[in-house]
């Protein structure tokens, strides 16, 4: 039989998972209870109410999706969307390339505008595209590209989806609650979020949130939605307002334990703290960054202040710097995607990784490293 050592403690500064307070590790060690439990049930409520302040929303349907944020993407866009239905997706980076798999993998038709990677999504192209498609239904978009670190701007795209009667689809992944986000002020539709990456808890939950013109969207469907296991329809009877809640699925108990501490750890920071907690890291990392010759690829006024794509000289060998970082300093930074492999490190300060220790740490040890 094979035996697995303790799992080492590592610095997780890379694009996520982030580190997890021990706050949010003792409280997914409590005692399991039934997905039913009239224990259970309360903190469901306490969930949504947090998740509300944390979204800065009061949809009624908000709630966690028992799986990471891959299936929070699916959630909105099996839900919303229709066979036939045209969708605009505004791609800068990888993730707005999954937005396109899930429009056409729902039988969606799938106009997509390519925004050069590092670069934040010009809210005139969506205008033009707009126009240029007068009978799109839904436009979806990146808030905070986590291939790229760029940062787009959510409040205008969204004000220009609707004056062309469209709904809004916000991938959230990587700003909640590391970056300025107003579910309601801004009026988005439909977003997505995950557990992992500024809300420092455990991979595997994906929080998301509904407004009324989504839900009417959902409940007039013509045809099922095509996931059973994601279908609002009747996970609402789960996680809505109700007191009396009907089974759907069990719930991953304490999974959302840990969800809970680590939402309640953001409300005690205050949500606009920590928005300034991750700036001012990132400022700090920016400019220790720049003290040893290396510099961000994204212009400042478009930056992820939690997710920092820095560019190196051509002759470094970036994966032996990864894994000298990781096995010496147990650092873990991430690699490129896509056209950025091989070209960019991802550094991140999310959550609990976002302090001036781990800034320090990661500094120093890349100082020592590079040659």
């Amino acid at each position: 039989m094979t035996k697995l050592s303790y799992p080492p403690k590592r610095v997780l500064m890379g694009p996520g998972p982030s580190d997890v307070h021990p706050r949010v590790l003792q409280a997914m060690a409590r005692p399991t209870v039934g997905h039913l439990d009239p224990y259970f049930v309360d903190l469901m409520d306490d969930i949504k109410r947090l998740l509300k302040l944390s979204f800065m929303t009061e949809n009624d349907l908000t709630f966690p999706v028992s799986a990471p944020g891959s299936a929070g993407m699916e959630t909105c866009f099996a839900n919303l969307i229709e066979k036939g239905d045209k969708v605009v997706v505004m791609q800068n980076g990888v993730f707005g390339g999954r937005m396109k798999e899930n429009v056409t993998r729902m039988g969606g038709e799938c106009i997509l505008h390519e925004t050069p990677w590092g670069e934040a999504i010009n809210p005139d192209d969506l205008e033009k595209v707009l126009n240029d498609n007068k009978d799109t239904k839904i436009v979806a978009f990146v808030h905070a590209e986590t291939s790229t670190g760029a940062l787009s701007d959510v409040k205008t795209l969204t004000q220009i989806a609707h004056k062309h009667n469209c709904l809004v689809i916000v991938d959230a992944v990587t700003s909640l609650g590391g970056s300025e986000l107003k579910v309601d002020e801004w009026q988005i539709d439909a977003i997505y979020s995950g557990s992992q990456k500024c809300l420092s808890c455990t991979p595997g939950i994906s929080p998301v949130s509904f407004n009324n013109r989504a839900i009417d969207k959902i409940k007039s469907r013509k045809t099922p939605c095509q996931s059973w296991f994601l279908d609002l329809n009747l996970v609402m009877g789960y996680w809505g307002e109700n007191s009396k809640r009907s089974y759907h699925h069990t719930a991953p108990v304490n999974a959302l334990y840990g969800l809970h501490e680590s939402l309640i750890m953001l409300e005690e920071e205050g949500l606009k703290n920590s928005w300034q907690r991750h700036l001012d890291m990132h400022h700090e990392l920016i400019q220790g960054l720049e003290s040893i010759g290396l510099k961000a690829i994204v212009k400042e006024s478009d930056r992820i202040p939690q997710l920092n794509a820095v560019a190196f000289d051509s002759n470094i060998d970036e994966a032996k710097v990864r894994k000298t970082l990781l096995n010496t300093y147990d650092l873990e930074i991430g690699a490129g995607l896509g056209p950025l492999t091989g070209k960019i490190w991802r550094i991140g300060l999310m959550g609990t990784s976002a302090t001036l220790s781990n800034v320090n740490h990661c500094i120093h040890s890349l100082k020592k490293v590079l040659p």
